[in-house]
């Protein structure tokens, strides 16, 4: 059997480990982990999602829409686009940016990430035959570097992946970043706001005046659907026409479908998870700060990462330590940009983020 040369070459794609996972190599009570390693919702799925999906269990053994006319109007409405600039897909956001990768890479084309950013990108490109070009996140500011962006795009350049909030630092690309960015290239710009309800900012007024502009967004944050696996893109019609000859027409099961729409409806726990998401950030940011050994970086997201190097520990041993005692965080050894010395910590409820915060002082001692 020959395997394709860059599935050989190509290091894994490495998530978040589970509860069960750690229960079940740490001799640990599943019920009394503390996971704040994958950006999940702690106030857990909306009520309404999950008495809809109950409802209607029964009809599992039939097919889901293949058009999602009502979810698609509903996301439409809530993004403030028209449902011709909407494409969803399952599997999160990760299988919007597999059909990207279908409807216009060829082998050989080019697509920028900025270093560090979120992993999938390289991933999934890769696979289609698309070569990386790295640009540069300006750690110490938080920033996007604008100008290595610019001096990446070439005539080959095919995708540029912003990630506003950017996954794992946190920081904002400025608005005014991402037009001149659009404006400087005809390459498609995919803009990922799959944490921008926590930033209170978003870019879709931009999608009227850019042609090249494509926005990526999922259910797995503030919705509280990470479980379902659905994502949704915002883009030009045309664009969105072409990806969708080429999306598997049933990705997206019928339970997806429904727990998705009856999350809409319930905008209470929107707002709600907004709310505490960002408390619960503000109070982790607040207290990690005051601990000497640590820099925090300030996040628009429901996440932060920390640079632990002057804690005299690595990211491996003090994730192990603080598995040990039942607490997931993230080592942020597999992204790429990152070394050996850096965590990140998404908000748990403010009883959690206490734990977590007391647990790390004695283990840091």
């Amino acid at each position: 059997m020959k395997i394709k040369k860059v599935v050989e070459e190509l290091d894994p794609y490495v998530p978040g480990r589970s509860i069960k996972e750690i229960a079940r190599d740490y001799n640990l009570n599943p019920d009394e982990i503390i996971k704040l390693g994958s950006n999940e919702n702690p106030l857990g799925t909306s009520s309404k999602a999950v008495d809809a999906v109950i409802n209607d269990l029964k009809l599992m053994y039939r097919y889901p829409e293949s058009d999602l006319k009502g979810l698609t109007s509903s996301i439409a409405s809530y993004s403030g686009v028209s449902t011709e600039q909407v494409i969803i897909g399952g599997d999160g956001a990760d299988e919007i940016l597999d059909v990207l990768g279908k409807t216009l890479i060829d082998p050989g084309d080019e697509f920028i990430v900025t270093l560090p950013t979120y992993t999938y990108y390289e991933f999934t490109f890769k696979i289609h035959g698309a070569v990386p070009v790295y640009a540069k996140w300006n750690m110490p500011e938080n920033k996007v570097n604008i100008d290595s962006i610019l001096n990446s795009i070439t005539s080959r350049t095919k995708i540029i992946f912003l990630c506003t909030p950017n996954n794992p630092t946190g920081g904002i690309i400025e608005k005014g970043d991402i037009k001149t960015i659009l404006e400087s290239t005809d390459s498609l710009v995919v803009v990922d706001e799959a944490y921008f309800e926590f930033s209170g900012e978003n870019n879709v007024d931009l999608l009227k005046d850019y042609d090249n502009l494509f926005i990526l967004r999922t259910f797995s944050k503030v919705m509280g659907l990470a479980g379902m696996r659905i994502g949704y893109g915002l883009g030009n019609s045309q664009l969105i026409s072409y990806m969708k000859r080429v999306k598997p027409v049933f990705s997206l099961t019928r339970l997806s479908q429904i727990a998705a729409y009856a999350t809409l409806t319930d905008t209470e726990y929107i707002t709600e998870s907004i709310s505490v998401s960002i408390e619960s950030r503000d109070y982790l940011y607040r207290e990690l700060s005051k601990i000497p050994e640590l820099d925090v970086y300030e996040s628009k997201a429901n996440y932060l990462l920390a640079d632990i190097r002057r804690t005299g520990m690595n990211s491996p041993l003090i994730c192990e330590k603080l598995l040990e005692r039942g607490i997931i965080v993230r080592d942020c050894r597999s992204f790429r940009g990152l070394d050996d010395y850096w965590i990140r910590i998404s908000v748990g409820t403010l009883e959690e983020d206490e734990k977590f915060i007391n647990v790390l002082k004695q283990i840091i001692g």
